[in-house]
């Protein structure tokens, strides 16, 4: 399991650290990490574009959250195409059992998936600087929970649209998931899903720190209600 595990993680950084944010941005002639709250996360690359492109801009910054979403949908799923399509050796010690192989592969997901929301983070591409992995975190989870992970994401649609605070609705989304995870009916969810749920609700909230001191003075940018 280590060959296994290590390409898990080495795959999962680098697909994390892919910077689409910044990339994007980068296309219309904008260094991201110099305009609005300097984040490569798709919020701030549709509202910075948003302000100077219009429509065309803020197109550009759903462009960055789906394919932010497909690198966490890849790093955790991969292992699972892998394995079935017999790429990936797992070489578990016999007798391995059935529930044995489902285990391990588990745990390959979640190794991929930790590892993209590192590399997201603390992209090796754009000097160790990054996301809060909310839309990594999303496509990940929506390959291995996808019950809670759509609770989360309907979490998230509520809070915008009464708030229209980004940062607010994803803090609520992050404390939701790993409710739903441990509530869902068992076995529905499996221990190291759900106790991945809880790592990713925690991480996501502590990326957001910044916003909660802002949400809480009363500072923090808010998207205007449509009209």
């Amino acid at each position: 399991m280590l060959l296994p595990a290590t390409l898990a993680a080495v795959i999962g950084y680098f697909l994390g650290a892919l910077p689409f944010g910044y990339l994007v941005a980068r296309s219309f002639g904008i260094n991201i990490f110099e305009h609005g709250s300097k984040n490569p996360g798709a919020t701030n690359v549709k509202r910075v574009l948003g302000e100077k492109f219009g429509p065309r801009g803020k197109r550009a910054g759903t462009r960055v959250f789906l394919l932010d979403a497909v690198k966490g949908a890849l790093a955790a799923g991969w292992p699972f195409w892998a394995v079935k399509l017999r790429l990936l050796p797992l070489d578990l010690p016999a007798p391995a059992t059935a529930a044995d192989h489902a285990r391990a592969v588990a745990i390959l997901a979640i190794t991929g998936l930790v590892a993209a929301l590192i590399g997201h983070s603390f992209s090796c591409f754009t000097r160790f600087r990054g996301g809060k992995g909310v839309a990594t975190s999303a496509g990940g989870l929506f390959m291995l929970l996808p019950w809670p992970a759509l609770i989360a994401l309907a979490t998230w649609g509520l809070v915008f649209r009464f708030s229209r605070y980004v940062s607010l609705a994803s803090i609520v989304a992050a404390v939701v998931l790993p409710v739903a995870a441990w509530l869902w009916p068992w076995p529905h969810t499996p221990l190291p899903f759900a106790l991945l749920a809880t790592l990713i609700g925690a991480f996501v909230i502590l990326r957001h720190r910044t916003n909660i001191k802002r949400l809480l003075s009363g500072t923090e940018n808010r998207f205007a209600r449509k009209t």
